[in-house]
């Protein structure tokens, strides 16, 4: 094993652990369809398969759309190159390769399959690669020697008409070019002035070279050295693949060759760089050093006679990492939707453009997060996106399929680049399909949403959020003083724009006293108790605010439990006629969205309540676009096993039954039994049994318990809870929820506000 660098954090035992335990290895197939019944497996296998074989056999373009070619990709290494370890082999190389699938699968949703060739014969390993290619959609190549590597991805190029793709090299390149592009902008260099020195003559330093060419960097301008020195055009020895670097220069040394040099790119070897090296390079150097584990000279030893340098590495340790995570699986994402027949040059200089003009955008909290709670800028320690800029997925395959449809690459186009932005948001995170319906409605009526608790970071940072995405104008309640330190905080200008309200402003204080105390004045308040109110408490102030109609809808909560905010409300806000006020969480998994209630109110509800309840979840679920199926949720179903505990759940059905209402439901069941569609054979008199997407619990902890564990050990996505039943369109934040979260509470409280009888 390679001796750690003093990034890791686990030692060989934990990594063998994590390997071995549960299912051996990192990946495992699933089933894309439901296979539950005798029917599924007809169509899945004999004889339903023979349809789609037809089809194929008549336009082999069909298996793009009846098999999942054109979301598979081949992870393929011959282990000759594994990391930093050499040549250790094929099946030495499996862990790095699955580990490769499943970065594909996590960061944009493609499914990858490892291939390890026992050969080290390139025309070997091309024929095996070609032999089986029209499996996938794309090939990754991966960890295999130089020259070799240039060898076989050149001539699968030619063969297959699928993209073939070697990360080590084209992966580098794209990153350090879109860092390269950054860097000069801020050092103010112009691309064809600027001379570039690189040490390392291997797969991904020519791609580089390569890239930056295209880019702009003169041939002239650029001077490439190995382990031997300067690669000159009459150096003896060369292969062809050197020969086409190979420079018209006097200098044989590294040394040489790095004075008066504006850009370094190591992708060398520990200690092949000295500081003198360093000092001797132009007025504001660009300098990457990015061999691995240990880079070429570290930033420290730079920063030392260099103060005017942009340092880039190849760890996550230091400022702005050249890591290919960035790049491979959003190109790949791009050049599979639009069924590209390569990833070209336009296509890797499309996806470096992307990146680099995302490391100029504010960055988003996730981001904010990965860096510690710093705010990271663009400037000399921010010249590439974090690798969990969940923008990645969006932008980047974007452009390389924007690049693939003008080169005429591709056998597919995408008329509505904005539609299919959303679509790869969606691959990753289902529940942004609901949130983008209901962000679509309320762009095209902004609303002024009130976010109460104003100087609570996260609520000031959805409030901020709210206003970016076009969604509304945010107003906040708080201390301006307040608001503005945590404006600085988050790293943005004290006067950044946005509306603060409070008790300072007289006009607005006696029209919401008097408002107040005409509602509360039969409930024993005085109006100088009204007075106070409004002065000091944000929910009276927020709520009073909308009723007044000088704005349309809240968001308060984050910073008090859940319950006591819903009791503060309720003294200042009438529940809906006919309505009671309850808890609603939206839960999306797997592709289903369903409703559960009461996940935050009432302890034991009456049957009355569960009705009630049952009643309200219809209303919304019609406003969200669904058609209302509604299960009564126990730990029986219907009546098995007897429990007193239920007997308010199979009271509520009877009273549902004789109100006649105008949707479906049933019960009392067990949630596999309401949300399973096995089940259906087992009680084939219900309309509800596998089919629910609304959920009445019994009471309020197996609602909490069990929306709880979905979020935490489910992978669901939770929306809410929404309160449900409030005169007014307020949602409440449970304490310390995240920004996201507050955003999406804010969003479906404008758009409440916006529904014909809220």
């Amino acid at each position: 094993m390679t001796k750690k660098s003093k990034i890791d954090h686990y030692t060989d035992k934990e990594a063998l652990d994590f390997h071995i335990k549960g299912k051996s290895g990192k990946i495992e197939v699933n089933s894309s369809k439901s296979l539950v019944t005798k029917r599924d497996l007809s169509l899945a296998y004999s004889p339903g398969v023979a349809a789609p074989v037809k089809e194929i056999a008549k336009n082999p373009d069909a298996a793009y759309d009846y098999t999942s070619k054109g979301n598979l990709v081949a992870v393929i290494s011959n282990g000759s190159a594994i990391l930093g370890l050499g040549n250790l082999g094929a099946l030495a190389s499996k862990p790095v390769m699955e580990g490769k699938a499943v970065l594909f699968k996590r960061f944009a949703d493609i499914d990858s399959i490892d291939i390890e060739i026992e050969n080290s014969d390139p025309n070997e390993i091309i024929n095996t690669v070609k032999n089986i290619g029209n499996t996938f959609g794309g090939i990754n190549l991966e960890d295999i020697k130089a020259p070799d590597c240039f060898i076989i991805e050149e001539k699968l190029k030619k063969i297959l008409d699928i993209p073939v793709f070697h990360d080590d090299q084209h992966g580098t390149a794209i990153i350090t070019t879109a860092a390269l592009i950054n860097a000069l902008d801020i050092q103010k260099k112009k691309i064809e002035n600027i001379k570039v020195v690189v040490n390392g003559a291997g797969a991904s330093a020519m791609a580089c070279v390569d890239l930056f060419k295209s880019l702009g960097v003169k041939k002239q301008n650029i001077i490439m050295c190995d382990t031997k020195g300067v690669i000159y055009k009459k150096r003896e020895g060369l292969n062809n693949f050197k020969l086409k670097h190979a420079a018209e220069t006097k200098h044989r040394k590294l040394s040489e060759a790095m004075i008066d040099a504006d850009v370094f790119l190591g992708l060398s070897a520990k200690d092949t760089v000295s500081p003198k090296m360093i000092k001797s390079m132009s007025k504001k150097p660009i300098i990457f050093v990015c061999a691995n584990p240990d880079p070429e000279i570290t930033p420290e030893e730079i920063l030392k006679v260099r103060t005017d340098a942009i340092i880039a590495t190849g760890r996550s340790d230091y400022p702005n990492q050249v890591n290919n995570l960035i790049g491979f699986p959003y190109i790949f994402r791009g050049a599979l939707d639009v069924r590209a027949k390569e990833i070209n040059e336009d296509m890797k200089m499309a996806a470096a453009k992307s990146i680099a003009m995302l490391a100029r955008d504010d960055v988003p909290d996730e981001v904010v997060s990965a860096y510690g709670g710093e705010r990271p800028k663009y400037g000399k320690n921010y010249i590439i996106p974090s690798t969990f800029d969940p923008r990645l997925l969006s932008v980047i395959p974007s452009a390389v399929a924007r690049a693939a449809i003008k080169s005429g690459v591709a056998r597919k186009k995408i008329s509505d680049f904005d539609v299919y932005k959303d679509e790869l948001i969606n691959r990753l995170d289902p529940s942004m399909s609901l949130m983008q319906g209901i962000n679509a409605k309320i762009r095209k009526n902004p609303k002024k949403v009130i976010f109460a608790e104003g100087e609570d970071e996260n609520m000031l940072k959805a409030a901020i959020e709210f206003n970016k995405a076009r969604l509304g104008k945010p107003i906040l309640i708080g201390s301006e003083e307040r608001i503005k330190e945590q404006l600085k905080k988050i790293g943005l200008d004290e006067n950044f724009k946005i509306q603060i309200v409070n008790s300072k402003d007289k006009s607005r204080r006696e029209k919401y006293k008097k408002y107040l105390y005409k509602k509360l004045q039969r409930d024993g308040l005085l109006e100088r108790d009204v007075d106070r109110l409004i002065r000091n408490d944000r929910v009276a102030w927020g709520s009073s605010m909308i009723a007044c109609k000088d704005a349309d809808a809240m968001v308060t909560g984050n910073i008090r439990h859940y319950a006591a905010s819903v009791e503060k409300l309720k003294k200042f806000v009438d529940p809906r006629e006919g309505e009671t006020i309850f808890g609603m969480t939206i839960i999306v998994s797997k592709g289903k969205t369903i409703l559960v209630a009461d996940t935050n109110v009432q302890d034991f509800p009456s049957a009355e309540r569960l009705v009630n309840t049952s009643i309200s979840c219809v209303r919304v679920a019609r406003l969200f676009g669904f058609e209302p199926k509604v299960a009564f949720l126990s730990h029986s179903t219907f009546g098995k096993p007897v429990s007193r505990n239920t007997k308010h759940v199979r009271d509520a059905i009877e009273l549902l039954r004789s109100k006649k209402v105008n949707f479906d439901f049933d019960g009392e069941m067990q949630p596999d039994v309401a949300l399973n569609p096995i089940y259906q054979e087992v009680y084939p008199f219900s309309k509800i049994v596998g089919k629910a997407n609304i959920l009445i619990m019994p009471a309020l902890h197996s609602a909490a318990i069990s929306t709880k564990l979905m979020k935490t050990f489910g992978g669901a996505k939770l929306i809410g809870p929404l309160l449900i039943g409030l005169g007014l369109p307020i949602e409440v934040a449970p304490l310390r929820s995240s920004t996201s979260d507050i955003l999406n509470l804010a969003s479906v409280a404008a758009y409440s506000s916006d529904v014909i009888d809220y």
